[in-house]
């Protein structure tokens, strides 16, 4: 609840360059003479463009930065050409959904571009801008941009020294099988609730509905990940107007200390999105009440938007339980036979590389497989939360995570055997490999396109018991055990009890 591990410490470096890069873009605006509304505008752009764009590359990152006003100030143009007219507004803001959850399906880029347009519909009905302050929302965005760009490419590029890891490719499909275009109908119709609904409880404040039902979609890929989501949108901003009645009601708009609190917020938003979106929402929520105060329209009702999320939230479950609906348990199946076959990969490229295949390598295998487990845990983690009532469900959740984390600590323990030079060839290895296959193919039957032949590993005149062909043995033995533990839990039916092997 109040620690997690940031190796290298690059989430405590990448929340630093936000404050600074969000407080130049905002100064930027400043400056240049531009309105509050618009410098407000500038400093939210700028922190949309350092947290959603993620791609793998600096180079591409600076493309996806370059493309953001492309999506940006048509839809700045669109909501404040709409905002006398609600029926046209829903209409418009709803087909931005709908492009923007289906933008998805081209990875990162697509993905940061269709939040970001998203945002800008949502800042302006936040902020109540008009058609008049059009001129200068441009420009506050522009150099909004532009100044969190210096920073992140060129003051403090943190990223040429330690790249983001490269994300597993998402889960395949066509037409309706494509989680993006089923989550694009879900999001559409879970926003459509909200907005409806939101408008009926709170005429002034329906837009935080919306903006609660879309963000709880982003990186789900399940209903039961979608739910468990909501549940912590929820949780994060009721402690968020909490806190926001100690804090934004007594600053009451102050440019000083309101400046000062809005930048740990923005550092608190960075530093907990990876481990906790409660926490993240916490900051969200206490940011928007100091915002609403340096408006000069602040007042405790105002904070108590805890109708509006309730109704974003329950849009959201809507949505997901009722428009092609994508169910946990096919997506943990999915993932986790990725992973599995990833493991099979890792063993074959080590005992390639074991027999003398200078060009095999399982190191890049056994960093993927780290990214597959990730990902695994992220899906199984509506099983595992606190609130599931499915016990049977929890208990083998656990235990397919327990077993795949062994798998994994093998499969780094014989990367590292492989890359010894040191290491023997063993007959004994080829048998061992070949007992891994076949307990990789019974969880995952082959294809013809992904089978696979581990590779012969040719005895050679050294002593059978060389440490590097003892060790590999040693990985390979507590690989097949771990493979085999994960037949029952994968076998058993999803609503059944665990039964023990």
């Amino acid at each position: 609840m109040f620690s997690a591990p940031d190796p290298g410490r690059l989430r405590l470096r990448v929340s630093a360059r936000a404050v600074l890069g969000v407080g130049l873009a905002v100064a930027a605006a400043e400056l240049a003479g531009l309105s509050l509304i618009a410098s407000v505008t500038g400093g939210l752009a700028a922190l949309l463009a350092l947290f959603t764009v993620g791609d793998a590359t600096v180079r591409r990152q600076a493309g996806t930065t370059a493309l953001l006003p492309a999506v940006g100030f048509p839809v700045l143009a669109l909501a404040t050409a709409l905002h006398g007219q609600p029926l046209l507004r829903a209409a418009a803001w709803l087909a931005v959904i709908f492009c923007g959850v289906y933008a998805r399906r081209w990875g990162p880029r697509g993905h940061a571009l269709g939040i970001f347009a998203f945002m800008m519909f949502f800042v302006t009905q936040f902020l109540q801008a008009l058609p008049t302050q059009l001129p200068e929302l441009y420009a506050s965005v522009a150099l909004a941009l532009a100044a969190s760009s210096a920073v992140r490419f060129g003051l403090w590029c943190i990223e040429r020294r330690t790249p983001p890891p490269a994300q597993p490719a998402p889960l395949p499909g066509r037409g309706l099988a494509r989680l993006t275009t089923r989550q694009a109908f879900q999001a559409t119709a879970a926003c459509g609730v909200a907005l409806a609904v939101g408008q009926l409880i709170s005429p002034e404040r329906w837009y935080w509905a919306v903006g609660t039902a879309w963000w709880i979609f982003v990186n789900t890929a399940s209903r039961g990940e979608t739910l468990v989501r909501g549940f912590r949108r929820v949780l994060g901003t009721v402690t968020g107007i909490a806190a926001g009645l100690l804090i934004a009601i007594p600053v009451a708009g102050a440019p000083a200390p309101t400046a000062v609190l809005v930048a740990v917020c923005v550092f608190g938003i960075f530093y907990t999105a990876a481990p906790s979106y409660s926490w993240m929402m916490f900051f969200v929520t206490v940011m928007a009440g100091l915002l609403y105060g340096l408006l000069g329209v602040l007042h405790p009702g105002l904070l108590l938007r805890f109708q509006e999320t309730a109704v974003g939230a329950l849009g959201a479950a809507l949505g997901v339980a009722l428009i092609l609906p994508v169910t946990t348990h096919a997506a943990t199946d999915a993932w986790i036979r990725r992973a599995v076959s990833c493991v099979h990969g890792c063993t074959t490229a080590a005992a390639r590389r074991l027999a003398g295949d200078e060009s095999a390598d399982p190191a890049p295998l056994a960093a993927e497989l780290e990214l597959l487990l990730g990902r695994v845990r992220l899906s199984l983690a509506p099983l595992v939360h606190p609130i599931s009532p499915l016990r049977a469900r929890k208990a083998r959740a656990r235990q397919v995570i327990a077993l795949l984390d062994d798998c994994a600590r093998e499969v780094r323990g014989l990367a590292g055997v492989a890359a010894d030079p040191q290491a023997s060839h063993d007959a004994r290895l080829a048998a061992a490999c070949a007992r891994v296959e076949a307990a990789v193919h019974a969880l995952v039957p082959p294809t013809p396109v992904t089978a696979t032949t581990v590779v012969e590993v040719v005895p050679v005149s050294v002593p059978r018991h060389h440490p590097g062909a003892e060790a590999a043995l040693s990985h390979l033995h507590g690989l097949e055990r771990a493979l085999a533990g994960l037949d029952a839990p994968l076998r058993t039916p999803p609503r059944a009890p665990l039964v023990p092997a």
